[in-house]
């Protein structure tokens, strides 16, 4: 699966804090990229300050060396995230290998988006003696989450994970670091935009933190870019709509609209063969997109997808975790959010290499 620069460099200073000093074709070898794109990237971060280079080796700068070591050493850090085997096995990688990096330890707890109580699953996390908390809570798409208080009543820092909360909520003051979705959005429908389609058909869940901000996304985008308005096609039973979607689909196809995003990779590969069936064809009949990339490149035909930058959220999450463990509330609050990348495959017409504008 191909990697994005940010993720490819965020690699790179993984494995340079993990071994120090180290070669560049090492250094290439070790993340399974050509040498020469490891050049290139070696050469922007050297640029940036973030590496030192030297006869054909690289290392951190001795501050940053000496800081990542102090923040991290023997720290534990938990992790609570609403569901694995999907989207958060890519963040839960990335946090994973950024924890390492910096000779932290990461626990892992589960509060599934079913769970109607994250307080009680912190709780549990707490038990282990944690030195900081990243937390994605179940908050209901498209409401106002109830109670915050007690997040900011924690024992130790915590930042939300792919979740923002409401400037008037009493978590606002927390950290986060997350995905700009409604980018992602954007960028879907922009490609779109510029292979012809001015009509784009959007099919999504509503069960999810993430659906809410593709929904918001695409109202926005749809406006923005000019296109004409189509009614959303909701999945309110994952996988047991299956076939009534497509049918939906078929409908709006026969009235003109030849480009769908859906939401997520899951209902995209499903409804791949209802639209065959239904003598649609992606790329011939209509352009698809999917929206996550987490098993889009394996359909057939491999879907275009809006790739939030998944590893990159949970490696940037346990770095503003140890640099607030580290400063406390010297440093200010941070709200991060990642642009994510849109992969250009087969389902919407456009070139494997193609990127978009």
């Amino acid at each position: 699966m191909t990697i994005t620069a940010e993720e490819r460099r965020a690699r790179i200073l993984e494995v340079v804090r993990e071994l120090g000093t180290v070669r560049v074709v090492d250094l290439a070898e070790r993340i399974g990229t050509a040498a020469v794109t490891v050049r290139r990237d070696v050469a922007a971060l050297a640029d940036s300050g973030a590496l030192r280079r030297s006869h054909g080796a690289v290392s951190l700068p001795q501050e940053e060396e000496a800081a990542a070591i102090r923040a991290g050493r023997d720290r534990v850090i938990g992790m609570l995230v609403p569901t694995i085997g999907t989207y958060f096995d890519e963040v839960i990688d990335g946090a994973r290998s950024a924890a390492a990096a910096a000779g932290a330890r990461l626990v892992l707890g589960i509060a599934s988006y079913e769970s109607a109580d994250d307080r009680a699953q912190v709780e549990q996390l707490l038990d282990t003696e944690l030195d900081g908390l990243l937390l994605t809570p179940n908050w209901r798409p498209g409401s106002t989450p109830g109670d915050t208080a007690w997040l900011r009543e924690l024992p130790v820092p915590a930042v939300l994970v792919e979740r923002l909360a409401p400037a008037d909520s009493a978590a606002a003051q927390l950290d986060s670091v997350g995905s700009d979705h409604r980018h992602g959005v954007l960028l879907a429908l922009r490609h779109l935009q510029s292979l012809g389609h001015r009509s784009v058909l959007l099919a999504a869940r509503e069960d999810s933190w993430t659906a809410h901000q593709v929904r918001a996304g695409y109202a926005a985008a749809v406006q923005l870019l000019g296109l004409e308005p189509r009614p959303v096609i909701d999945v309110h039973r994952p996988s047991l709509e299956s076939e009534a979607i497509a049918a939906r689909i078929a409908e709006e196809v026969a009235d003109g609209v030849r480009a769908v995003l859906v939401h997520n990779d899951q209902e995209a590969i499903q409804l791949t063969p209802l639209l065959r069936a239904r003598g649609l064809r992606a790329p011939d009949d209509l352009a698809l997109i999917s929206y996550d990339d987490v098993f889009a490149a394996l359909a057939a035909p491999p879907l275009t997808a809006v790739a939030p930058p998944k590893r990159a959220v949970g490696a940037a999450a346990v770095e503003l975790m140890l640099r607030r463990i580290e400063h406390g509330s010297d440093l200010p609050v941070h709200h991060v959010q990642l642009l994510p990348d849109l992969k250009v495959r087969t389902s919407c017409g456009g070139s494997p290499d193609e990127r978009p504008a």
